[in-house]
């Protein structure tokens, strides 16, 4: 689960990470106010989206006073702001954050992740700070630095040692530096976060450390201990269908292809993608309808993937362990019917009650394609709607 920078802050400021004081505004006249109540005569308006690169596009400006505040503040709520991490359809702009004014000196690059490789906590730094960190790696790959740390042994000093020395810490701010890198840890682990990006984490003109922008993002499977945290979702800024699939305990990620997939369980149904990649067709998203899965859930699964207008055939690949084949059977029939199928459809299925699944789709009268093997099924399918697409 993503958080907006404002949450993010506000989760940072919990664990005493500095940052700069700022309010949310859901209108320009809320912005004005806030700008009054944090003084000065310096401030940043952001729009407030779960995407990075807000500032190219114009979502992040620079107020010299509260008129300009007012101004900015009403560009940008109710606008559609398009980043490289938006798509080409962008997001709404439905709250904006007043932030203090900060004369920085230099902008550096921090973060930490969950390696999933390593199964470590793994720090990465750069001096390079303010850039998208995408970039950096392409054009500057020796500027990026990692350190991993065993969560057994938790975080050491000599960790953050080597995250100063990386980033050319200067002396009178190591040891805040230091305070700074073991708290976001404790941050971190706590929250159950699997990334924390701040970028930039700048050093100001006055010698202090300031975490300038923030993004979190979260464990979803443990939400359930963090009910202050979960409460933060912001489902305006979550893919619809991702929405709609939450709701019926499904686990959905839209993509970019046309063949719509329904397994059950991740890793089949990361082989499901991968041999569709692998016959030359394009998963239209990841669908794992779970291992104890009724019809109920998988018919809402079957109009999930159909309410995508992209998807052009649907593959099934279903073994059925707890999950019995009758059952998945009964549910496509269902949903097949209800929602007047026009694309190809292939089922593979294996597994408990494999052939009385397998009768009741031969005998529903509906055009569905057998399978016998994951192989003929992606073959099938991919084969299936590029004739579609001839016809």
């Amino acid at each position: 689960m993503n958080i907006h920078e404002y949450q993010a802050k506000q989760i940072l400021a919990r664990y005493h990470v500095p940052v700069p004081r700022g309010q949310v505004a859901f209108t320009p006249h809320e912005a004005v106010t806030a700008a009054q109540a944090l003084g000065g005569k310096l401030w940043v308006v952001k729009a407030q989206i779960h995407a990075g690169g807000r500032g190219k596009a114009g979502g992040v400006k620079l107020a010299r006073s509260l008129d300009e505040v007012e101004t900015f503040a009403r560009q940008m709520l109710g606008m559609t702001l398009i980043t490289h991490q938006t798509g080409p359809e962008g997001r709404l702009v439905k709250r904006v954050y007043v932030e203090q004014g900060t004369e920085i000196a230099k902008e550096l690059y921090l973060s930490v992740v969950v390696d999933r490789a390593t199964s470590r906590i793994t720090f990465v730094v750069s001096t390079e700070g303010g850039m998208d960190i995408e970039e950096v790696a392409a054009k500057h790959p020796d500027k990026l630095h990692m350190v991993t740390v065993d969560p057994a042994c938790r975080i050491q000093p000599f960790h953050s040692r080597k995250l100063g020395f990386a980033l050319n810490m200067p002396k009178p701010l190591q040891k805040p530096f230091y305070d700074f890198v073991n708290t976001l840890y404790s941050c971190f682990t706590e929250t159950d976060a699997s990334q924390v990006e701040i970028n930039p984490l700048v050093i100001t003109k006055s010698d202090t450390l300031l975490a300038l922008d923030a993004k979190f993002n979260f464990d979803d499977n443990a939400l359930f201990y963090h009910q202050d945290i979960a409460e933060l979702r912001d489902p305006d800024e979550e893919d619809p269908l991702e929405r709609q699939a939450a709701q019926f305990g499904l686990s959905y990620i839209k993509m970019d292809g046309n063949i719509g997939c329904m397994v059950n369980g991740a890793g089949l149904a990361m082989a499901t993608m991968d041999i569709i990649k692998l016959y030359g067709g394009s998963p239209a998203n990841f669908l794992d309808v779970g291992g104890g899965a009724n019809k109920e859930k998988v018919t809402a699964a079957f109009k999930l993937i159909l309410s995508d207008r992209h998807v052009e055939g649907i593959l099934v690949n279903i073994f059925g362990g707890i999950m019995r084949c009758d059952i998945i059977a009964e549910g496509i029939i269902t949903a097949a019917r209800e929602v007047n199928l026009d694309v190809p459809l292939v089922v593979r299925l294996e597994g408990t009650n494999v052939e009385l699944g397998k009768k009741m789709l031969s005998s529903s009268g509906l055009a569905i394609t057998p399978a016998d093997n994951l192989a003929d099924a992606a073959e099938k399918i991919t084969r299936a709607v590029k004739a579609k697409k001839v016809a």
